[in-house]
């Protein structure tokens, strides 16, 4: 699951007490474990090994540079959704060739600089003209403008249309994407229309197919359902002499919220690998886009205890972290398992789960500084006593915490910490106040 663990009462993450880090690094803070995170990419990169994948990690998951770095060293890519991921992507030293780029509202700028040449701004371009891997192309309108601009630059490059299988992942209705009436993609019946008016570009190679059905699908089934018209299609095309020899499955393995809750590697990879192997011995790139079944449980926050407030029904716990620190549980109606960094010994959890049966435990919200009535990171919890200057650990906070966070009312984005074993860095300094007004001290006319 991770490498976070309770030790004599304390929690540890790898071989760093987190209240050291606490100390050091002030809260609210973000902390992550290297071997967790490498523990989970080898881990996939096992499973799936017979499809040969190119793992591109999901940037938006959690964009941290030193994080980046950790994983293309291990050999994976690049999943990103605009300038400033790619920019990033860069910067970590990922090579263009393992880079592939969805979203659906791509600028002109932003594809130049995906094609290798300066776009408007800080798009400085990359390697002398040469173009990202793939880009994952969502609309008719969209594929216009890509090869407008790859002719404008005398360019060519490949790009995978992404299609929605409609298929239910039983997810949220904020992170289901793949079906008929998600802004995503085309419509797979659509798709042999969209393959017969582009496929013959001469600046775009219309050679790849991209499927993403949700975030976190918990049932293998979804896949299947999804790979089965996908492999439907892919023959329909060929026979209309468009060869697919690229299928991007997207990403969206679970993580585990709650112990167990997620299917491990191995299980997603038990029902996907059959259905295509044949298909890769033939020459098919099967590209995977993982991200929090990577960086999940490989990060918790660290929130330090403001004030106890009691109701005379419940205790409200109120934190310095909120929803500007982790919007999860306002926006997705998420759980994540909170728990003190520092318990008596009968406190100590045995598991991580949503109902603790534990004697001694208090009827507590926890919630944050913010002014909304979202503002919350645990309702109807049952907690050890706690008190003011506690630290408590919001557990499985690695995907989607920090890269959703904001500055609303005024609150400077928390500190990044990487834990290697003994040593702990901070990879992402804590904001100041005056870093919030940087940018507005001077002006000038347009």
């Amino acid at each position: 699951m991770d490498h976070f663990r309770y030790i004599e009462g304390e929690l540890f993450g790898e071989g760093v007490r987190l209240t050291d880090i606490a100390d050091a690094a002030g809260t609210p803070t973000y902390v992550y474990s290297a071997a967790t995170i490498v523990e989970h990419y080898d881990r996939l990169a096992s499973a799936f090994s017979e499809l040969k994948p190119l793992i591109c990690f999901s940037l938006k998951s959690c964009s941290n540079l030193q994080i980046a770095k950790l994983l293309v060293a291990r050999g994976a890519g690049m999943d990103v959704v605009s300038g400033g991921e790619l920019h990033r992507s860069r910067l970590a030293g990922c090579p263009d060739d393992r880079v592939v780029y969805a979203g659906v509202g791509k600028t002109e700028a932003e594809i130049s600089y995906a094609l290798g040449f300066e776009g408007r701004g800080e798009l400085r371009g990359g390697e002398e003209g040469k173009p990202i891997r793939l880009f994952n192309v969502e609309s008719e309108p969209e594929f216009e403008l890509l090869a407008s601009v790859a002719k404008h630059h005398e360019a060519v490059t490949h790009a995978a249309l992404r299609v929605n299988p409609d298929v239910d992942p039983k997810t949220h209705r904020y992170t289901t994407t793949g079906k008929r009436e998600n802004k995503f993609g085309v419509d797979i019946d659509r798709a042999r229309e969209f393959f017969e008016k582009y496929g013959a570009n001469e600046h775009v190679k219309l050679t790849g197919l991209h499927l993403h059905i949700g975030s976190p699908v918990y049932d293998p089934a979804p896949y299947v359902q999804a790979i089965e018209r996908a492999n439907q299609l892919i023959d329909e095309l060929a026979r209309d002499g468009h060869e697919i020899k690229t299928l991007d499955l997207g990403g969206g393995f679970g993580a585990d919220y709650e112990t167990g809750r997620s299917p491990a590697a191995a299980e997603y990879a038990k029902v996907i690998t059959p259905l295509l192997k044949d298909r890769v011995k033939d020459g098919l790139q099967v590209i995977l886009e993982p991200g929090r079944s990577i960086i999940g449980n490989a990060g918790v926050l660290l929130t330090r205890v403001q004030f106890v407030k009691d109701s005379g029904e419940k205790k409200f716990i109120i934190c310095d972290a909120g929803m500007h620190t982790l919007i999860r549980p306002a926006l997705y109606e998420a759980f994540h398992f909170i728990w003190p960094v520092k318990v008596e010994p009968q406190f100590e959890p045995k598991h991580r789960k949503a109902e603790m049966d534990l004697p001694g435990l208090e009827l507590c919200d926890v919630v944050g500084p913010i002014c909304e009535s979202a503002d919350f990171l645990g309702l109807g919890r049952k907690l050890p006593p706690l008190k003011r200057g506690d630290l408590l650990a919001v557990f499985t906070a690695g995907a989607y915490g920090f890269t959703l966070s904001s500055r609303y009312n005024g609150h400077p984005s928390p500190a990044e910490v990487l834990i290697t074993g003994g040593d702990a860095q901070i990879v992402r300094k804590r904001e100041t106040v005056t870093d919030l007004v940087e940018l507005e001290l001077t002006s000038k006319s347009i």
